[in-house]
């Protein structure tokens, strides 16, 4: 497969060759309108700014990802996001750019093009019939028992434009933006790692709508307004099985060394567990906070300990992703390999037996300096959430702040 995704961009990048005039060797400098084919009738837009021809910034509402790492072979650009293992391969046209989006360890192309000069994410020819700022209380495959899943919308709306975010109890969908034409919701985010279109007819009250993920994958959503409306907490939802009253693991760092929770490094020390996978949006958020907390509180009888769970299918490739995410994030306390091969959950749990079960990543378990398991929190609720990003950083600091001065 991994040969025919790059015998497929070949093609791609080798049509654009007929010159019909000349085009730039390198990216133009200036904002795009990208869009990812979902299907015939269905596009995913976002908006990036090439500020040279190796730099660019892509935009998701507040959000600004820098991309630095973009190279050019024969007539081919390969644009790859920061962290994630993932890029996009282009060819240079006379309107900007076209291409794919690829995904191979997963097997995935999705149809890429941009044009250069249009600066609109999605465009609203209608005046916005409702205002849907607020909350909503939100079902996902609401038909699906096997597949139903709660989450809680935040949206805020100033003309026709919305941005927000669904939270789930596993995490959140990061920064979405879009707009309300008349009375169709559109929103999407792109990260690297994942990219999300919802589409929506809203009235006063309820949204009842379809949610792509690239396109591979969709679901319908309904929802309605409730300002009321909270999840369950993050701090019940995963807990040590009866039997169990510690977590213990051994996996391999960098070098091959076995680390546990046993070694001399964590001996009388408050601990942090996560357990996450560099091709995670929300643990790269929550990497991003443990990394900066960690340099600042090392000294203070503080260790975190990251457990990898990767889909790629080598070992290479997965200590690979690892240290690249290290790099870019700084992140100095260890991150080991847990698995490969697949990023399932019921394997991960099958790795980590003390605990009822995995339901998201990142979880993260937090051990006081006796080795007992103080609190296990599922999910994190990133920046793009807000108030309750807020309200988790300070709940956070608090918590693990009391456990230092045991």
């Amino acid at each position: 497969m991994k040969i025919y995704h790059l015998f497929l961009v070949l093609i791609v990048l080798v049509s654009c060759k007929e010159e019909k005039q000349q085009v730039p060797t390198t990216l133009k400098t200036g904002t795009y309108q990208a869009v990812l084919k979902v299907n015939d009738s269905v596009d995913l837009p976002f908006v990036f700014e090439v500020l040279s021809k190796n730099k660019l910034h892509i935009f998701n509402a507040e959000e600004v990802i820098e991309v630095d790492e973009v190279t050019y072979r024969n007539d081919s650009v390969f644009i790859k996001p920061p962290v994630f293992d993932s890029y996009i391969a282009v060819a240079i046209t006379d309107e900007g750019l076209e291409g794919v989006y690829i995904k191979e360890d997963l097997k995935r192309t999705v149809p890429f093009k941009a044009i250069l000069g249009s600066t609109k994410r999605f465009e609203a020819a209608n005046k916005a019939t409702t205002d849907m700022s607020g909350i909503w209380e939100t079902t996902f495959s609401p038909d699906s028992e096997d597949d139903r899943y709660i989450a809680k919308g935040i949206f805020k709306q100033i003309d026709n434009k919305i941005t927000g975010t669904f939270r789930t109890t596993t995490g959140d969908y990061r920064y979405l933006e879009g707009v309300m034409d008349g009375s169709q919701l559109k929103l999407s985010t792109f990260d690297g790692a994942h990219a999300f279109l919802f589409t929506a007819t809203v009235t006063d009250s309820t949204m009842q709508g379809m949610f792509y993920s690239g396109n591979h994958f969709k679901e319908p959503f309904i929802a309605k307004r409730n300002e009321a409306f909270e999840l369950p907490d993050a701090n019940d939802l995963t807990f040590l099985k009866e039997g169990y009253d510690k977590v213990s693991f051994s996996f391999p760092d960098k070098n091959g060394k076995m680390v546990s929770m046993e070694d001399e490094r964590f001996k009388n020390k408050v601990v942090l567990v996560q357990i996450m996978g560099t091709w995670c949006p929300n643990c790269l958020d929550e990497s991003k906070y443990l990394a900066n907390y960690y340099k600042n509180n090392k000294d203070n009888g503080l260790e975190i300990v990251g457990l990898a769970f990767e889909y790629t299918k080598t070992e290479d490739k997965a200590f690979a992703n690892i240290q690249r995410l290290k790099s870019r994030l700084n992140i100095q306390y260890p991150v080991l390999l847990a698995q490969f091969g697949t990023a399932s959950k019921v394997s991960a749990q099958e790795k980590l037996p003390m605990l009822n079960h995995i339901l998201s990543y990142p979880t993260t378990i937090f051990i006081d300096k006796t080795g007992a398991v103080r609190k296990i929190h599922t999910g994190f609720n990133g920046p793009a959430t807000g108030e309750k990003y807020t309200e988790f950083t300070t709940e956070f600091e608090g918590f693990v702040n009391g456990l230092l001065v045991e």
